[in-house]
């Protein structure tokens, strides 16, 4: 026996290749979430200059976030958050002012604070919606050499200064404005730096209302001509690296590639591009309307927290700050140098807007190549798996057999545990609360069990064809998908060149016979494909885990146990052949082991509870007054397919509405279950019931008194029989309301949103977000009359209370009413029936109809 061409038994075996099968997903495991040393001092102890600190962008964080508070926009603290960012502002401009008087460098800071209204149209969720906006601020800090040609080519750098429903938002985003503050910092105090071209920090005030704030910048701002590319710094959760998911240029990739620590991939890029995460940020309206490239930049570990109340600082590992705030600071030092390519992104990005560019990095490197040479070293690789393997073609037929089952049965496993897990136990989810690691605990073994025993199904064929043929294939599949120019094809390159190099050199070293494979040829082809598998699933996962718990009454099971398969499979590829080593007695015998660590760990998953106060249920509950039928609703809704929901809301009608109230049913959500317009587009996720509460008989609405009263009106109103249209100017007043909606069905020929209303009658959303006490927003109006003459329209209109959101307004609690009243106790109730794994929403709404 051959100690290079071992023919151990399957237990030896396995033995042996442990250290490969441990060290590679060791060691992505290390990679993916190694952070730096978090920085206390201002300045390097060893250098003297100065140097990113988390300690201060912490502590900026906290004052934004929990001494400031809850920033939604439209309300008081949003308000306190924009003085505050000038005052922030106007002291980084005094100090760089005493740093060029003191040293005399080349270095000038400019502030705006720019006001303005505008509209925008905001299509999400396959829905054509439309944003108004009134009186919004951003805070600009522009820090250049002083000169006009320092000024005519800009890096400009983006996060925003809201936070959303019922979120303090530390991470999301008051972190990245304490990062792009403290960059200012450093680098003004940088005695050897001047920028050869200028970079532009935006402050925006309303990414949260749907992206206002930079949509009033990219098309008002009087600099925002200059913007040649922007880094926009993003959150959706607070552990971790952060991840690039979003590129639009090989130059802007290449600068990234200068980082101290790059973690970003082409894969992510492509699943981002491709709309199924439902996502978006302020990099849209850039793209849009300054049509420059760009890089989009997120921490994404541990989005549980996403727009919940526990985005705290104290959430936010060590070492995300420091991470996050280095890795920009290296950003602007690149592309403010002389040699940038800045100028050279200044025009027609808009006609190539689709990157042709493979990256991704890997341990310490990080590899950029262009679609074109992508190709050629995928074509080879192909060439060279054809000539290598050529020898087992006539019966290759078998191999691939046997690797397509393989495949189907490791897709098909999964997703039946996932059916009875769901459907029959009545237990989905049950993985939520253990995180990512739990859902492959999960479906990992069943995903493997199915790989194998789809084995045992196919047509007996010798070990080496089936090596072969899963060789073929991943080269097939990474020259074919780079052939339709999709990026991600690299995942089958990084796959497939190992097992070729280890295909090969086991034919040349480390076998005696012809036709047999190596035991070691198995460690070698594995170890790459296993450590960048585990690259690609673990952010996947870090991502797709928390969004089960957002994405309505969906089979989450499914989807997490396919991507599990999907991805678990591209990173153990050899376990196909590897089952054909050993004949079928101990195939058989591995599938009855991996049946019962099947069955044992969907009994213990069975008895978890889907979530935990870490890891908790969204809950939305709405306190609506609707001033036209004077009557009150509890309206209560969820975003996830977790069991149990029925049972909480059927308690909480007992408790709230009344022990005589009838036993709540699910309603329809559609496009005209408008007391959640609040929330639409996304509104279309939730899974609501409707509770009637009863009133004091003293009570008086105060949404009904004339100087507080939620109106809409026309003005100007003039009717063309002849022409057959109707013309006017809607307004709608709001004094203590926000963020208000209205939705109505017309034909509209003509409107001051956009040029481009839809040719047909049909349902319209308007959404409304302005600053602080801005009560009025207009919409000026021509619409077609129809046929029977009746020219009046109804409008649904509704809008959220600002001193009565909980937690949010717990301060003055008292202003908020019956809705404040009843969020206090509810929220206690909620606490103590779920174990504090229910985090609610809960916003007091007026809503009404009205014709017009």
């Amino acid at each position: 026996m051959s100690l290079l061409s071992p023919k151990w038994g399957l237990g030896r075996s396995l033995l042996a290749l442990s250290p490969f099968l441990v060290v590679a997903p060791l060691l992505a495991l290390k990679q993916h979430y190694y952070l730096p040393e978090p920085e206390t001092a201002l300045t390097n102890a060893l250098t003297g200059l100065p140097q990113i600190s988390e300690a201060r962008i912490l502590n900026l964080t906290r004052y934004l976030s929990e001494d400031i508070g809850f920033r939604t926009v439209g309300t008081y603290e949003h308000s306190l958050a924009d003085a505050w960012m000038v005052e922030q502002a106007e002291e980084a401009k005094r100090h760089c002012e005493r740093v060029v008087r003191e040293t005399g460098r080349k270095l000038e800071c400019e502030v705006w604070r720019q006001q303005g209204s505008g509209t925008h149209r905001f299509d999400m969720m396959g829905k054509r919606l439309y944003k108004s906006y009134q009186n919004l601020t951003n805070i600009v800090v522009r820090v250049s050499d002083g000169t006009d040609a320092g000024k005519a080519h800009a890096l400009l750098l983006n996060s925003h200064l809201d936070s959303t429903l019922p979120s303090p938002g530390a991470a999301d985003d008051a972190i990245s404005v304490a990062i792009m503050l403290d960059c200012i910092r450093v680098l003004v105090d940088t005695p050897e730096w001047s920028p050869a071209h200028a970079v532009v920090f935006l402050f925006n005030h309303a990414e949260e209302s749907l992206q206002d704030g930079s949509h009033l910048f990219s098309t008002q701002h009087p600099i925002r001509h200059t913007v040649r590319a922007i880094i926009n710094l993003e959150a959706a959760g607070t552990t971790g690296r952060e991840l690039l998911f979003q590129a639009t240029s090989e130059e802007m990739v290449k600068a990234y590639s200068h980082v101290p620590r790059p973690f970003g991939t082409i894969f992510a890029n492509d699943v981002f591009n491709s709309g199924v995460l439902l996502s978006d940020t302020d990099f849209r309206q850039f793209e849009e309307y300054l049509d420059v490239p760009g890089l989009d930049i997120a921490i994404v570990g541990n989005s549980y927290l996403y727009h919940m109340r526990k985005d705290l600082v104290e959430n936010i590992e060590a070492g995300v700050a420091q991470n996050m705030g280095e890795n920009a600071l290296a950003l602007i030092r690149h592309l403010t140098a002389p040699d940038s390519a800045l100028p050279e992104l200044k025009a027609g990005f808009g006609e190539h807007k689709r990157m042709h560019l493979v990256f991704f990095g890997l341990l310490s490197h990080f590899f950029i190549y262009r679609f074109s040479t992508a190709k050629v070293i995928y074509a080879s690789l192909l060439a060279g798996s054809l000539m290598l393997t050529r020898p087992v073609l006539p019966r290759l037929r078998g191999g691939v057999v046997a690797v397509i089952g393989g495949l189907l049965g490791s897709l098909l496993a999964p997703n039946i545990v996932a059916f009875c897990m769901h459907r029959v136990l009545g237990r989905g989810m049950s993985w939520f609360a253990g995180g990512h690691f739990a859902a492959i605990g999960l479906y990992a073994p069943v995903t493997l069990l199915g790989g194998l025993a789809s084995q045992l199904l196919v047509p007996a064929t010798d070990e080496k064809t089936v090596f072969s043929a899963l060789l073929l294939l991943q080269a097939t599949a990474a020259l074919v998908i780079q052939l339709l120019n999709v990026g991600s094809a690299a995942a089958f390159f990084i796959a497939g060149l190992p097992i070729f190099s280890a295909l090969l050199l086991n034919d040349v070293a480390l076998t005696t016979r012809k036709g047999e494979i190596s035991l070691w040829t198995y460690g070698l082809g594995q170890f790459l494909p296993l450590m960048t598998g585990t690259l690609i699933m673990i952010p996947t996962l870090e991502v797709f885990v928390p969004l089960t718990g957002r994405l309505g009454d969906v089979p989450a099971d499914n989807i997490v146990g396919t991507l599990i398969a999907v991805l678990g499979s591209q990173a153990l590829p050899l376990a196909i052949p590897f089952a054909h080593r050993f004949g079928r007695k101990s195939l058989q015998t591995l599938v009855i082991v991996l049946s019962a660590v099947t069955v044992v760990n969907m009994a213990i998953y069975a008895r978890k509870n889907a979530f935990d106060d870490m890891h908790q249920k969204r809950l939305f509950v709405l306190h609506l007054e609707n001033v036209t039928t004077h009557e009150h609703h509890l309206h209560i809704a969820a975003a996830d397919g977790a069991p149990g929901f029925h049972d909480l809301v059927k308690d909480i009608s007992t408790e709230f509405g009344g022990v005589l109230a009838p036993v709540p049913t699910a309603l329809v959500m559609d496009d005209y279950n408008s007391d959640w317009d609040s929330l639409y587009p996304f509104s279309a996720f939730l899974s609501p019931y409707k509770i009637e509460l009863s009133m004091d008989t003293g009570y008086t609405s105060p949404w009904l008194a004339r100087e507080t009263s939620f109106l809409l009106v026309a003005v100007n109103d003039r009717t063309d029989l002849a022409a057959g249209t109707r013309s006017f100017t809607l307004q709608v007043h709001h004094p203590g309301l926000i963020w208000t909606v209205i939705a109505f069905d017309a034909h509209v020929l003509e409107w001051n949103l956009d040029n481009n209303p839809p040719p047909e009658h049909a349902r319209h959303w308007v959404k409304e977000a302005s600053f602080y006490k801005s009560d009025t927003w207009t919409l000026d109006l021509v619409v077609q009359v129809p046929e029977d003459g009746n020219s009046t329209i109804l409008f649904n209109f509704i809008g959220l209370q600002e001193k009565a959101m909980w937690p949010a307004k717990q301060a003055v609690k008292a202003q908020g009413g019956p809705a404040m009243e009843l969020f206090e106790r509810l929220d206690a109730w909620l606490d103590v029936r779920t174990g504090g794994t229910v985090d609610a929403l809960l916003l007091g709404c007026v809503a009404g109809t009205v014709l017009v």
